[in-house]
């Protein structure tokens, strides 16, 4: 399984643990909730939906709104089918949350993971929090290093972009430390005390709502991740 398909399969589960959708539910939450799957289409989807079922992490059921009961008489048409989490999905789910390895925290992975933090412990929260800043402070140590280098070969333009991008890892690195403060003194993003895991959404906004990069990623100012 490539890395994109693993964060699809990761977000599906995660949406369908909080209520059946259809397909066309699914794909329009992955879109504007989840924007870092902004760019994706139901020839991504659907296929991910019935690996899913055949692993047995889903079931599909008919539907049961008015539109639906309509739709099957219609010619060229059918009532649309719900996807439902199983025992064994939720199960599923429960131990990709509890994942903390490198792959939580990379530029692909991470604003998905952080898009539920809302069901993670807080335990696992704090190290796949540290885990970012970790990897962002190294990242930021090997920019800094190599605009030392070339800043005298660089035309002005080249290193306004240098620049550009080291603040825009310096400005997520200050977020996350205030995130992990709040963690460590056991407040929710609003600053009162949170019981585990954290009840609120990540942002504000759209549940799952995540910085672009070069935006500045604290909580006040969410956007949304494209790929």
């Amino acid at each position: 399984m490539s890395r994109r398909s693993g964060i699809l399969e990761f977000a599906v589960l995660g949406l369908l643990r909080e209520s059946p959708m259809h397909g066309y539910e699914l794909r329009k939450r992955l879109n504007t909730s989840l924007g870092v799957f902004r760019a994706f289409s139901y020839g991504t989807l659907y296929p991910c939906l019935k690996t899913l079922v055949a692993n047995g992490w889903l079931i599909e059921e008919p539907g049961h709104t008015a539109e639906d009961a309509l739709a099957a008489p219609l010619a060229g048409r059918r009532a649309k089918i719900v996807y439902r989490l199983t025992a064994e999905g939720k199960e599923h789910f429960e131990q990709l949350l509890s994942q903390t390895g490198p792959d939580a925290y990379e530029d692909e992975t991470f604003a998905a993971r952080f898009a539920f933090f809302g069901q993670t412990s807080r335990d696992v929260r704090m190290r796949v929090l540290e885990g970012r800043r970790s990897r962002l402070e190294e990242r930021l140590e090997k920019m800094s290093v190599s605009l030392a280098r070339t800043r005298e070969r660089l035309d002005d333009y080249t290193l306004e972009l240098q620049r550009h991008g080291m603040e825009s890892v310096e400005r997520e690195v200050r977020w996350l430390n205030e995130l992990i403060e709040s963690e460590r003194a056991g407040r929710d993003l609003k600053g009162s005390a949170t019981g585990e895991p954290a009840s609120r959404d990540t942002t504000s906004g759209a549940p799952g709502g995540l910085p672009r990069p070069g935006d500045d990623p604290r909580p006040d100012t969410p956007g949304d991740t494209a790929t």
